[in-house]
């Protein structure tokens, strides 16, 4: 199976701590690029994250966000003595310069950040919850993207039976060609009362046909074709390969269209390019 770079994940896990929630967010990129946002007291996951990607994910830029909502209920206050130490004689200092400073409010004192602190979970359970809950939301975005990678390959399943009948199709209208353009040269040289060398007709005719000769364009577009289908069933990291055969598939087409002597054969490459551009966009999404 082949899996696409696009594919959103959230999960949240409620506990005595509060509750837990991871936001995973992948999209198109030629790398593998994770975004981390984690708040202080988890930094020590990073690397722990980061590998976790690295051994799941092969490419797309991976935006991973972390909140902790803590319950407060139930949770006794403490005083930092040490901190409201500083705050207390940083205030003070400051009213020595002042001619007839206020008195100094406790709950001002309380309400500076870090002074009043409520009893912290333990850290290492705290990151244990968090990671074991982040492996949760890694397995979800992957089944994501291998949900949407399932679809994109059928749509290109699609676009390549396309190809085929066109190819197909092309193949059985050559000689049908060949033989409306002699036509064309023998009506037009009827009415203009010219009499032509048989030999030097057939000699011309010859020559048109070996410009025109796409046997080989069209069994490389089959040949492309098949190797586009088994890297599609082989799975795995396949975006690159398939972006590179679509190029040879569109260089194909083109050379098809630079022989073209009928509108038959014009309009046939036309066709070609455009479900090619289709699937390069497609392909573009395949990790």
């Amino acid at each position: 199976m082949v899996h696409s770079m696009t594919a959103f994940a959230r999960v949240e896990n409620a506990g005595p701590y509060g509750t837990l929630s991871w936001e995973l967010r992948s999209v198109n990129h030629r790398y593998l690029e994770p975004h981390l946002r984690l708040p202080e007291a988890f930094r020590d996951l990073e690397g722990s994250v980061r590998e976790a990607l690295r051994q799941a994910l092969a490419r797309g830029k991976v935006e991973c966000t972390l909140r902790l909502a803590e319950e407060g209920s139930g949770k006794s206050l403490q005083v930092d003595r040490e901190r409201a130490a500083q705050v207390v004689a940083a205030a003070e200092a400051v009213a020595a310069l002042i001619q007839q400073p206020a008195a100094l409010n406790p709950l001002e004192v309380l309400a500076w950040p870090g002074v009043l602190v409520a009893d912290a979970a333990d850290p290492q359970a705290l990151n244990a919850a968090a990671l074991a809950l982040f492996e949760q939301a890694l397995n979800e975005l992957k089944s994501g993207r291998g949900r949407e990678g399932a679809a994109l390959a059928a749509l290109l399943e699609e676009r390549l039976v396309a190809m085929l009948a066109e190819v197909d199709n092309l193949r059985e209208l050559v000689p049908q060609m060949l033989a409306t353009q002699r036509q064309k040269i023998l009506d037009r040289c009827a009415e203009l009362q010219v009499e032509l060398d048989p030999q030097r007709l057939e000699q011309e005719l010859v020559m048109l046909a070996q410009k025109s000769d796409v046997a080989e364009e069209l069994d490389r577009l089959s040949t492309h074709v098949r190797e586009v289908r088994r890297v599609l069933k082989a799975g795995g990291a396949a975006g690159r390969r398939l972006d590179f055969l679509m190029q040879e598939l569109n260089r194909e087409a083109n050379t098809l269209g630079s022989k073209a002597f009928d509108p038959r054969s014009t309009q046939a490459a036309v066709n070609l390019k455009v479900l090619i551009e289709q699937m390069r966009e497609q392909v573009q999404n395949i990790e």
